[in-house]
């Protein structure tokens, strides 16, 4: 399981391939899409998708965990909690009311890179639900005893997190892989870091992050790109935050060392053990991009995967087994998860490297790379569907690639990955001296030193 995301209703932490969001988050035709930028900064975009009556409409901030001084970790999915519970305008159980009215369809995530917040509507509610987020993230209200409150919820969401073996294991392994860094602090921060939020805290960390030109504001649906620009103008006009002074953009921008751990952590009372086994990995923007991926998938991204089908088919010996890449700006990391029997560990283990030099020493067959070829490319064609998707590819491109790729575009960069490509990817990701280990659970006995990680 890629150990990069936090989840709940409130945040995202999910085993999903960063690099598959992104290719499922395609844009629909060129033709379509509006985009306009203010003189503040601030980025309109909107996708016009004719036949439908629903529109999805989000609001994208360019910041995230990683943009927290130590100090400050968890201030952003603080603020993503806190924007939910009163406006200058409006209580938080009138917040809950609009919401249920129009739809009950709210989202709201933090990642490492960057926060969002959308709401699919039908097309006639689109002004009430865009003044309802802008509301939310312009004009929050911090009250200090709704700060309070929600502070002891996320203490609990912590507490959670240490009850979820492969959430707590992925927690670990961040801390290991990127000691000291941004990267490798939990998203939703400590009960240390956030027990000291306050109204002033908060207060000056939003005004400083949610500027005009950190905002990325999109639309999918049936939606006129002026009229939404017209609403984005009113709400983050010049006016709009005029005070605010910009965070730091090298926070936490310094690129992670290259950390290899080997981490065994025995908890008694689990009924499975629990495993990691990473490595290096193609960063968001890196070319490799789409020969990683379809060689993650052939991994261990499906049901018919080299993984899959010996770990689970063949031999029984565990109910979830995948593997996936999670991409940065600047890095990534390939992990293969793993949940069996402590008896099964070293099974696991084993027959997991075996797969890994394979790849790394054999070319992948034509017949099952156009497989993964097709898996990629016919998500892609269905994600169009869903405005929902159209809006998040909207913002997550124009943050991450700061230009677009349409699904033409994405599908002949799959098309044109070769078996070479990816055994060059495997040559350079799966190295004997950079890969890393994790496991949790009662593994008394279990012990894996670096030549059981030899490719």
């Amino acid at each position: 399981m890629p150990p990069n995301f936090a989840r709940d209703t409130m945040v995202i932490r999910s085993a999903d391939d960063i690099f598959v969001k992104e290719l499922l988050l395609q844009l629909a035709p060129t033709e379509q899409v509006g985009q306009t930028r203010l003189d503040n900064g601030l980025t309109i975009l909107t996708d016009f998708m004719p036949g439908v009556r629903s529109v999805t409409v989000g609001i994208w901030l360019r910041r995230g965990a990683r943009h927290e001084a130590p100090e400050l970790n968890g201030i952003c999915h603080f603020i993503e909690h806190a924007v939910f519970k009163g406006t200058r305008r409006r209580s938080a159980l009138d917040i809950a009311i609009e919401s249920d009215r129009l739809g009950g369809h709210l989202d709201a995530f933090t990642m490492h890179e960057m926060t969002g917040f959308s709401m699919k509507v039908i097309d006639s509610a689109l002004d009430q639900a865009f003044d309802l987020l802008a509301d939310m993230l312009g004009q929050p209200s911090f009250a200090q005893t709704e700060l309070e409150r929600e502070r002891r919820v996320i203490i609990e969401e912590m507490k959670m997190v240490e009850d979820t073996p492969d959430e707590y294991l992925a927690e670990i392994f961040n801390a290991a892989y990127f000691p000291d860094h941004p990267l490798g602090r939990p998203i939703e921060g400590t009960e240390k870091t956030v027990s000291q939020f306050d109204h002033r805290i908060t207060t000056d960390f939003h005004r400083r992050a949610y500027s005009p030109r950190n905002l990325v504001i999109a639309a999918a649906g049936n939606v006129r790109h002026d009229e939404l620009v017209a609403m984005a103008e009113r709400a983050f006009g010049d006016s709009f935050n005029d005070q605010a002074s910009e965070i730091d953009e090298a926070q936490g921008m310094d690129r992670p060392e290259n950390v290899s751990p080997i981490l065994v952590e025995r908890k008694k009372g689990l009924e499975q053990s629990h495993m990691l086994i990473a490595s290096p990995w193609p960063d968001a923007t890196s070319p490799d991009r789409y020969a990683a991926n379809t060689l993650a998938n052939i991994l261990g991204g499906g049901t018919s995967s080299r993984l899959w089908q010996s770990i689970r088919e063949e031999r029984g010996l565990a109910y979830s087994v995948g593997a996936g890449g999670s991409a940065y700006l600047d890095t990534g990391v390939f992990s293969i998860y793993a949940g069996t029997s402590p008896e099964h560990m070293d099974q696991v283990l084993d027959l997991s490297m075996a797969e890994l030099r394979r790849v790394a020493r054999e070319d992948i067959p034509e017949v099952e790379l156009q497989l993964a070829k097709d898996q990629s490319i016919a998500s892609i064609l269905l994600s169009l569907e869903s405005s929902s998707t159209r809006a998040g590819v909207l913002a997550r491109q124009e943050i991450v690639h700061g230009k677009r790729h349409t699904p033409d575009e994405t599908i002949a960069r799959i098309s044109a990955v070769t078996p070479a490509d990816m055994r060059r990817v495997a040559e350079a990701c799966f190295v004997t001296d950079v890969m890393a280990f994790a496991a949790l659970g009662d593994v008394n006995g279990f012990n894996v030193d670096r030549s059981r990680l030899a490719i």
